[in-house]
């Protein structure tokens, strides 16, 4: 089972590094990110496997909104299938 996690905001040092590190402890295993900053906007798209997830996905994605709103930044966490059936044509 996989995750889709974006975070969008205003770019900062360490923002990768704190979102990582939430997801290492809980068990979600980071497995691809691609992140861009333009200008001063940094947007990032991770994909983890929660298959070993310590915590139930609906409270990963509070801590990671939480975490978002401390930061000044929006995180979104999504089931791959939800993620996918959004985007499927």
């Amino acid at each position: 089972m996989k995750a889709v996690i974006s975070v969008i905001g205003k770019d900062e040092v360490g923002i990768l590094a704190k979102v990582s590190s939430m997801c290492a402890e809980y068990n979600a295993n980071v497995t691809e990110v691609t992140q861009s900053v333009l200008q001063d906007v940094f947007a990032m798209v991770m994909l983890v496997d929660i298959s070993k997830l310590s915590i139930p996905l609906s409270e990963l994605s509070d801590r990671m909104s939480d975490l978002g709103k401390s930061l000044g930044l929006s995180i979104y966490v999504m089931h791959e299938d939800i993620f996918n059936s959004m985007h499927h044509i």
